[in-house]
């Protein structure tokens, strides 16, 4: 299959064999469009089904070279305001059945030092980092040192009396109702604060915004919660347990939930917001030292060998965990809702999805997952200002490009 990547200085590089045929557009969607989050049972199993026809898709001819160079030029397009010196930057990779069909980065990573972005620059994930929060999670929970039925009572044996009523599971599907320790910090707060005075906030409370399990609130406190539910359990820095759980066995060198003082960020990319100015450094706010929800900073390179396991190509938990995690929640009541372990869970054009945004001062990021068309995209940048439309105009230019062929034209 060929591929195309952009070096630093504008020429393109292709990769693979070129096959001298196309086929009709793949007909096949996923699922039906799913009309409520509150409706969406069925969904679960539409995603098992997707994974399991993917093999039937990828017998289906690859890409041709035109239509990925076609795919290549419209993302090149979309990302020209990145483009230069003296721009905020942004990396994007697209891989599809295990390959990689386009990876690129454009602008600055450090417009002090005027550093380019390239593919191993490490930007701040900020809520992509949930999935990895998650996935030491689901590794304890394999070793059996933890349940998603545990109650932060049994964890934290000095916990108010509500945490008898919420669960592990709760936590990782944001169905806690967890007060949000954002709305508990002063106005006026400078000194930033970690996941542990998280957790000494949450035990200060006596209460929640509704009943665990009866509801979907995103919850930054519950990924705080779950970063020193992981300390107590291992008797290790969180930062540690995901290096040598999750970095360290994949391959991801220079990926860190970083401290500071503690830690360094290799190649880092630094923060900016658009000012009256021009681009100004808009770095760090009093919860950018919190971990478990947004803290972990890694690059283009080392989230090629994360997705992969979602991919279900490099294996780090047993294939049903993962599929678990990719799951929709289900609430008390019995309806469902479109988020798994760090994952929401959706439909786009029809097809379904896995996908996770990033947004923190001066970072904006996604990762999309098609699993019926073995598709991922990655995007990563340092600016406040993307938004989620550009995304999808990138997942566009990625679906149309896989659904041609060499050979015809025109979907059938």
């Amino acid at each position: 299959m060929p591929a195309v990547s952009r070096a630093g200085n504008g020429r393109t590089v292709r990769h693979g064999s070129v096959s001298e045929r196309r086929a009709r557009q793949l007909k096949r969607r996923c699922c039906r469009r799913w009309y409520r989050v509150a409706r969406c049972g069925a969904f679960a199993a539409s995603i098992l089904a997707c994974a399991a026809r993917v093999p039937e898709e990828n017998s289906r001819p690859a890409p041709s070279r035109d239509a990925i160079e076609s795919m290549a030029s419209r993302v090149d397009y979309l990302l020209r305001d990145y483009a230069g010196v003296g721009q905020p930057g942004a990396c994007v990779l697209v891989r599809h059945r295990g390959t990689r069909l386009y990876r690129a980065c454009f602008g600055t990573a450090d417009l002090e030092r005027g550093e380019p972005a390239d593919a191993r620059t490490n930007f701040r994930l900020a809520s992509v980092t949930k999935q990895l929060t998650a996935m030491a999670i689901i590794q304890l929970v394999e070793a059996g040192r933890l349940g998603y039925e545990t109650t932060l009572a049994e964890i934290f044996r000095d916990f108010p009396a509500y945490g008898e009523r919420i669960t592990v599971r709760h936590l990782l599907t944001h169905t806690s109702g967890l007060i949000a320790y954002e709305d508990l910090l002063p106005e006026d707060q400078t000194q930033q604060v970690k996941d542990a005075d998280v957790l000494r906030m949450m035990m200060e409370q006596d209460s929640t915004y509704f009943e665990p399990g009866s509801e979907f609130r995103y919850s930054n406190s519950g990924y705080a919660v779950l970063a020193m539910a992981i300390e107590r359990v291992v008797g290790k820095r969180f930062a540690h347990v995901l290096a040598e759980s999750i970095f360290e066995p994949l391959g991801m060198r220079h990926t860190v939930a970083y401290e500071a003082g503690v830690s360094t960020v290799y190649k880092r990319a630094f923060g900016y917001t658009r000012g009256a100015e021009g681009w100004e450094l808009d770095d760090q706010s009093p919860t950018s030292a919190v971990l478990g929800d947004g803290g972990v900073y890694s690059s283009l390179e080392d989230l090629e060998r994360w997705v992969q396991v979602v991919e279900e190509r490099t294996p780090l938990v047993n294939l049903a965990s993962l599929r678990q995690a990719l799951s929709p929640a289900e609430l008390n009541s019995g309806d469902t809702v479109g988020y798994g372990f760090g994952w929401y869970l959706d439909e786009y054009d029809g097809r379904a999805r896995y996908r996770h945004s990033g947004s923190t001062r001066g970072f904006r990021n996604a990762v999309q997952r098609f699993p019926m068309e073995d598709l991922t995209i990655v995007f990563l940048s340092n600016r406040n200002e993307v938004s989620d439309t550009l995304v999808d105009a990138i997942a566009d230019a990625c679906l149309e490009a896989i659904s041609y062929t060499s050979g015809s034209g025109a979907a059938g």
